[in-house]
């Protein structure tokens, strides 16, 4: 059984012997909720590529100190880098796909406000609606025990997006009316792969066109028609196949 993970503000300088409070939110769960108790031992990660093992010395009603026996050395984020453009979808099919881009292992996921979305993000709604997003993928994250997690971007407009397809090395456009299957795309070991997910109303002409004319490569993915929050992820889970991240 793997052991829990935490997060933590920072373990940069962090040494062998060294005592860390956990506390916050973060501590509060480890105590109340996963009920975890001094002698037990716990991973601490920064979510930005340091981690530790360590073992519980005491605890208090919302906290915990972790004393560290042993530093997962920090890797360079892992390669190719997948961002993940999401059109915003409706209920809550948007923390669905965090969620699932986060364990596959995303390095990037943008809100995108599609010319056919149903969901609005817009004053108080879309900072709650952000902080949602930010929260599933900080726990599928922690979950997936990943050491890298991933960041939730603000929402994008139509004119970001292009901007992001001409920095790709490798972009693609899910539409059900694509000609080219998936696995005719090439894929990169370095750089960036970038998957745009249109909403439940599906891409305008004018968006795909913009799109391809940026560099985007538009794709389908066989003869389903896939629903907005598992399309991202089943495209991507394909790419990475083909990469050495998924060796």
């Amino acid at each position: 059984m793997t052991l829990p993970v935490h997060l933590v503000e920072s373990l940069v300088g962090t040494r062998v012997g060294d005592v860390i409070e956990v506390s916050g939110d973060e501590g509060h769960h480890a105590v109340v909720v996963r009920r975890l108790r001094v002698g037990e031992e716990v991973v601490l990660t920064d979510g930005a590529g340091e981690g530790v093992t360590g073992t519980i010395a005491q605890t208090t009603k919302k906290s915990m100190t972790v004393r560290v026996d042993e530093i997962i050395l920090g890797d360079a984020p892992p390669e190719p880098a997948l961002t993940v453009v999401q059109a915003l979808p409706k209920g809550d099919r948007g923390e669905l796909a965090v969620e699932m881009l986060t364990e596959i292992g995303a390095a990037s996921i943008v809100p995108w406000a599609a010319t056919r979305s149903v969901a609005v993000w817009k004053g108080e709604r879309a900072v709650k609606s952000l902080a949602r997003w930010r929260a599933t993928a900080r726990e599928a994250a922690k979950q997936s025990r990943r050491m890298w997690h991933p960041e939730v971007e603000p929402l994008a407009t139509t004119d970001a997006v292009v901007a992001m397809i001409e920095a790709a090395d490798v972009a693609v456009v899910l539409h059900e009316e694509g000609t080219l299957p998936l696995g005719a795309v090439p894929v990169v070991d370095e750089g960036t792969l970038l998957v745009v997910v249109g909403p439940e109303g599906g891409l305008t002409e004018e968006e795909i066109s913009l799109f391809e004319k940026a560099g985007a490569t538009t794709i389908r993915l066989g003869g389903e028609v896939l629903r907005t929050s598992t399309a991202g992820v089943a495209a991507s889970a394909a790419l990475l196949a083909r990469t050495r991240r998924w060796d």
